[in-house]
């Protein structure tokens, strides 16, 4: 399959098992979203992926290949961008040096101003003294500057008011349509399955519910079962 396939993985973190058997399809050119209540395992899957914590068994496929014991940086060059929870901008420097720290020089200054107009008049400003949204385009622009395989993103609407998610999803959108695998971990069901494609839930390290996400869109009841681990594993 081209993207990204995650096979029954499991991970530990803090010494105890979080992931407990997770299998995950992202195919290229669509958005999967991962749902789930707090401490479900949505973060620490993301994790194991990008390599920030080692899979203890399992299998995760990019585009076919095995990178469940490959480096952080082995991942990176196969395409796997890994937009973290928190806005992890560096507060020091500038937007421009920002998007230049990604190792992509000026293309990444010219798809970022190409994406989000914005943050022209930016460019010479300390990230750290940027809005919330403002730092989360930032965020966004460095991962897709390297043109990544395989987009990795965490809770993008954390702390976000609800006019600057609605300016940002599009943006996901609009890379899988382009052929980018994304993969997006969301706490707020109804934003992230208004752009997704497919959408799992996960209940203590599994998944517990899967399907089409306009499906799933209108199926509260279902849902708010699967967030309280009252679904069955689909």
């Amino acid at each position: 399959m081209s993207g990204l396939a995650i096979e029954e993985l499991y991970a530990s973190r803090a010494g105890g098992l979080v992931l407990r058997g997770c299998s995950v399809e992202a195919p290229a050119g669509r958005v999967t979203v991962l749902l789930g209540a707090n401490g479900a395992g949505k973060t620490t899957l993301l994790e194991t992926v990008s390599g920030v914590i080692p899979a203890d068994r399992g299998r995760i496929l990019v585009d076919g290949e095995d990178i469940a014991h490959a480096s952080r940086r082995r991942r990176a060059r196969l395409g796997v961008a890994h937009v973290e929870q928190g806005r992890t901008v560096f507060r020091h420097l500038t937007v421009a040096e920002n998007l230049r720290a990604a190792g992509h020089g000026a293309r990444a200054v010219a798809a970022a101003l190409e994406t989000f107009p914005e943050l022209e008049p930016r460019m010479g400003t300390r990230a750290g003294d940027l809005s919330g949204g403002e730092q989360q385009m930032v965020v966004l622009a460095r991962a897709l500057a390297g043109e990544p395989r395989v987009l990795l993103v965490d809770e993008m609407s954390l702390g976000l008011a609800p006019i600057v998610v609605q300016r940002l999803l599009p943006i996901l959108r609009a890379a899988a349509d382009g052929g980018m695998a994304v993969l997006l971990v969301e706490q707020f069901a109804p934003l992230a399955l208004s752009i997704g494609d497919r959408a799992y839930v996960l209940g203590r390290g599994a998944v517990v519910l899967d399907g089409e996400a306009s499906s799933l869109a209108g199926k509260t009841d279902v849902l708010r079962g699967a967030y309280l681990g009252e679904a069955t594993v689909a």
